[in-house]
Order: C-alpha cells, then sequence, then structure tokens
C-alpha cells in the first residue's frame, strides 16, 4: 500500500538512523561510545527522582491543556534570572521543547509558508517543518568562521511574501555557537521591519563557555509581540526523558492559536511536570558545576580532535555539541563503517553525520556532530577509536 507524500518526504534522524549498526555491534559484544545524541552521563537532581518516587495522587487525571499552574506560576522567577520579565499567562507548558517548536510552525504558518533558519540547524526542525507543510530556508553558516550568524543582508535577501519567521537556536544545536547581543538585535530589527516573527530554541542557556553570558530573546521588551522562545526541561536537569518543555511569548494571539493545538493533545504529562517542579528548586551549584564539567569536556574534545590529521572543527561557546570535518568524502559512510566493520580492542564510537542537519544538498557531506555528553574518561577512549577508525578507513 502507498504511503502519504508528506510522510515519503521525512528523513530518517541522523541522530538515531544509524542505532541497529549501534545494536548489532553491541551483539557482537562492541561496547558502543555513544556521541551521536545528546543524552548526558549526568545525574539527574536527586529532587526530582524523589518527586517521582513520592507521587502520591490516586489517580493520573487530565491536567490543564497549558499546563499545571504550579509549575507556570514558578517559572517566572527562572526567566527572570537571564532579565526577562515573563508573567504566568505567557507561558504554555508542553511535551517537550519539539512539541514547543510544532506548535510554533502550525501556529504562525499555513501549508507552503516559509521559515528562514542558519543551517546547520537542529535536524528535528525539519520533520517539524514537513509535518507543518512548511518549507524551510537556509542561510548558511560557517565552520571556518565559527558558525557565526551570517550577514543579515543574507536574511533579508531570503524573505518572501510567504516568509513568516526567521529561527534560531542559542546556544546552538549542533554547532555551539552562542549569539551575540549584536546578533540578535540586528534580527529582531528585521523582523520588527519586515513584520515577521522571531522563533529562538534556547533551552542549552545554561551551558555557555570561556566566561561569554548568554543573552534570552525575551530579554527584549520593544520586540515582545513578534517572540516566540522555546524551552525544555530535558538538557537543564539531564531528564531528557521526562518530555517537558514550554513555548513562551508575549504575544495573545500566538498563545490563543497554540492553545487549539494543545486542547487537541488535551495536556502535557502530569507526573513529569511534578518532576519539573522539583527541579526548579535545584541549588545553583549543581548547574555550575554542570557547566564546569561541560567545558572540561569541550576544551579535551577540541584539543583531541584537533590532533587527529586532516580533522578540524571549531571551538564551541555554549550547549554540547560541535561539528567536526572529517578526511572523508562521505561521513555516514565513514560513521557505517565504525559500528559495522571497525572496533579497537573490542571498543568504537558512534556519531552523527551532518549532512542531515544542512537544508542545502550535498552540504555537511564530509561532517558529523558530535555530542560531549560523556565523561572525559570515555571521551578519551572514544577519540582513539575515531583517530584508529580514519587511519583504517583510509588505507581501504
Amino acid at each position: 500500500m502507498q504511503m502519504s507524500e508528506r510522510i515519503s518526504g521525512f528523513q530518517a534522524s541522523p541522530i538515531r538512523r544509524l542505532v541497529p549498526y549501534a545494536n548489532e555491534a553491541k551483539q557482537r559484544g562492541i561496547k558502543v561510545y555513544h556521541l551521536n545524541i545528546g543524552q548526558p552521563d549526568i545525574k539527574t537532581p536527586p529532587q526530582v527522582i524523589e518527586a517521582v518516587r513520592g507521587y502520591s495522587r490516586e489517580i493520573i487525571a487530565y491536567g490543564q491543556s497549558e499546563g499545571d499552574l504550579e509549575l507556570r506560576q514558578a517559572l517566572p522567577a527562572y526567566y527572570r534570572s537571564f532579565g526577562a520579565e515573563i508573567s504566568t499567562e505567557n507561558i504554555m507548558v508542553t511535551t517537550g521543547g519539539s512539541e514547543a517548536i510544532q506548535f510554533a510552525l502550525m501556529t504562525l504558518c499555513d501549508p507552503g509558508d516559509e521559515v528562514i533558519v542558519p543551517e546547520p540547524y537542529y535536524t528535528n526542525v525539519g520533520s517539524f517543518a514537513r509535518g507543518a507543510m512548511v518549507t524551510l530556508v537556509p542561510v548558511t553558516s560557517l565552520l571556518e568562521e565559527g558558525f557565526a550568524l551570517p550577514d543579515i543582508a543574507h536574511f533579508e535577501a531570503r524573505i518572501t511574501p510567504r516568509t513568516r519567521a526567521i529561527m534560531l537556536c542559542s546556544p546552538n544545536n549542533p554547532t555551539g555557537h552562542v549569539y551575540t547581543q549584536e546578533e540578535l538585535k540586528q534580527i529582531l530589527e528585521l523582523v520588527r521591519r519586515r513584520d515577521i516573527f522571531l522563533i529562538v530554541d534556547e533551552v542549552y542557556r545554561e551551558f555557555c563557555y570561556d566566561g561569554k553570558s548568554f543573552t534570552s530573546v525575551l530579554a527584549y521588551p520593544e520586540y515582545a509581540d513578534r517572540v516566540i522562545a522555546v524551552d525544555s526541561f530535558s538538557k537543564r536537569y539531564s531528564m531528557c526523558g521526562a518530555r517537558i518543555g514550554a513555548l513562551i511569548s508575549k504575544n495573545p494571539a500566538v498563545l490563543e492559536g497554540a492553545m487549539k493545538l494543545a486542547q487537541a493533545r488535551l495536556c502535557p504529562p502530569d507526573i513529569e511536570q511534578v518532576a519539573a517542579l522539583a527541579a526548579l528548586s535545584t541549588p545553583p551549584e549543581y548547574l555550575q558545576e554542570v557547566q564546569a564539567e561541560y567545558q572540561r569536556r569541550r576544551d579535551f574534545l577540541v584539543q583531541a580532535l584537533r590532533k587527529i590529521p586532516g580533522v578540524t572543527c571549531s571551538e564551541p561557546k555554549g550547549a554540547f555539541y560541535l561539528v567536526a570535518r572529517l578526511p572523508v568524502e562521505n561521513a555516514e559512510d565513514f560513521a557505517i563503517f565504525l559500528l559495522r566493520d571497525f572496533n579497537l580492542n573490542g571498543e568504537t564510537v558512534m556519531v552523527a553525520p551532518a549532512e542531515g542537519f544542512y537544508v542545502t544538498p550535498g552540504l555537511g557531506r564530509n561532517e558529523i556532530r558530535i555530542a560531549y555528553v560523556l565523561n572525559t574518561v570515555d571521551l578519551e577512549r572514544a577519540m582513539r577509536c575515531l583517530k584508529a577508525a580514519l587511519e583504517n578507513y583510509q588505507s581501504k
């Protein structure tokens, strides 16, 4: 039977589509270091686990479509710490940041409308856009420039009558770039001048390095009517499986539109919202220690990669990802080789081919995304595998 054209046009996730090769490797007794996915080995705060264990309601009932009131009332104080004056009414709790992106695209766009994204970009946005029948229009950022925001003229040149929004991710997945105040202000001026929206995924805001400070798009009240922020508890508190996020906007029409979608899916999960509320009581020392740990991992990984002949990478300023260019023609073929045909003393590494993080066909073909979510001992072993695998692959 024939499937829909819509689903046929989806790409399998470059983050997960090689999982069958990894599973086969594990069945052969090979240890696989997973650097393909942003699943940290950092422990979830204990009060989050205790909140789940202590869940005492006799019925796990439907909740409010916009999210639990107690959680929504607790979030403004958190956003205030980033200079954003947000009220409870500006917040919709979503099933992960992913649903917030989906809600934003479907609220703003009709089929055939366009959203401009700097590439490489968070690859799953491509699937969300495809589901909403939205066309992603790329503006290419370059590894040689640290994936900084391309010249604003490139964005303006791509605006058409069908453009509804520009979408950023800062700190960026997959590049680790953190957009500066100047970069944000340029984009904000552009969206106001051209009467479109700005969507910013800010889920990695705690993780900025080298003394670099994070600037939230929510901290610009003069542009509030055209700004949507996406948030998530997944990475901040190492609770990726809980699937609690938020859509934040001061534009009532945006929230009114998103509410129709929220009601259609009934409500975000209840137990996980209890866990998220507990996460907000995490002492600041937890996030400070986690941030410092990721910076140590970043420093180690960048140095290790730059010692491998033919490998180039930028030094990310935030999040816990980087894009590396390899001395191969096809990084996906190499990634499969790592899992199917190679091991070093019974170990290998799984990476995400970066071509799927670009909208423009052919770009990123010799690049990979690495998530430095493992401790430095494991990263060292993974980099040994990567170096040896490249030598072996090139010799063949």
